[in-house]
């Protein structure tokens, strides 16, 4: 049954992501804005049984680590969004910030009604897909092509986490609407990813 064997691709997942916590030297940086709504969830928490309300650990622990990256990105969209000189770069910043903002109100939503803990456990912490407080100093300093190659590598690497990890999510997760965000979010941010590359290709794609 799916329900006993959910925890395992995304439990590996997860415990992937949240051991970018450990690597992380020197005290936690002061968290930017947007980290006061739940974050990501201990390792722990992926084997927790279901909740009354039909969420299971793995649901709970996906969902907040989702908010957590996503509210992180954001941060960078909202930072860029007047530093790309480009009008067809600073449109398409504007459209990925648009659209999680959007799926972040759902993510909230969902995270409300599984009951999971309201306080983020990694509050400063940084994860693979995350932006770090170093990056987002430099976001804030940057200007012109500086600011669209770190809006390309930033969001890159936000947009390929989020891919692997809602996959994992959508094939071992148990609540049905919890799995249909998912499968919504692997697919619209593929596709962020394939629209980020026309525009702003790599060098192994423009080579």
């Amino acid at each position: 049954m799916r329900s006993r064997r959910h925890p395992a691709l995304l439990a590996v997942l997860l415990a992937a992501t949240l051991a970018g916590c450990a690597t992380t030297g020197g005290p936690p940086p002061a968290a930017g804005p947007g980290t006061p709504v739940s974050g990501s969830v201990p390792a722990t928490t992926v084997t927790t049984p279901a909740t009354p309300g039909g969420f299971s650990g793995t649901d709970t622990a996906w969902l907040q680590l989702t908010i957590a990256m996503d509210e992180r990105i954001i941060q960078v969209f909202d930072l860029l969004s007047d530093r790309v000189g480009d009008p067809e770069l600073r449109a398409l910043v504007s459209r990925f910030e648009t659209a999680h903002r959007d799926t972040l109100r759902r993510l909230r939503a969902l995270h409300d009604r599984s009951g999971g803990p309201t306080t983020n456990p990694h509050e400063g912490h940084d994860m693979p897909g995350m932006a770090t407080q170093a990056q987002l100093a430099a976001v804030r300093r940057a200007t012109g092509r500086t600011a669209a190659d770190l809006f390309a590598e930033l969001t890159r690497a936000h947009l390929d986490q989020s891919v692997r990890l809602a996959r994992a999510e959508r094939e071992h997760g148990v609540e049905p609407a919890t799995r249909t965000v998912a499968a919504e979010i692997e697919r619209t941010r593929a596709d962020q990813r394939a629209e980020l590359d026309r525009l702003l290709p790599t060098e192994d794609a423009a080579g």
